[in-house]
């Protein structure tokens, strides 16, 4: 069952990656928005959707739908900052939320 969720598998696992980096690197940097809050967010929500699809829970739909929503406002955070790793970022993102739409219920 895994198969049918590598895409969205992999699309959360790049995300991670980049709001982490994305994280890092405005630590101590002031935000005119929820960046960084939003990247923290993301992290969880990706790693816990990852969880979902691997166990083949019941809940993957609801929790990729979730998913989709968090990292769509976590674009729209990082997409407003001229900083290279949160436009990286906010494209992650928007990456992620499409490929979790696709398995959200």
């Amino acid at each position: 069952m895994i198969s049918n969720y590598e895409s969205c598998i992999a699309a959360c696992q790049q995300c991670l990656l980049d709001c982490q980096n994305c994280l890092a690197k405005m630590a101590g940097m002031e935000s005119m928005n929820d960046c960084p809050n939003c990247c923290n967010q993301c992290v969880d929500v990706c790693l816990v959707c990852i969880k979902f699809m691997v166990s083949d829970s019941p809940f993957t739909k609801e929790y990729c739908g979730l998913c989709a929503q968090v990292c769509e406002w976590c674009a729209e955070q990082c997409g407003q900052h001229d900083h290279e790793h949160c436009q990286v970022c906010a494209a992650s993102c928007l990456a992620c939320a499409k490929e979790c739409r696709k398995h959200a219920a």
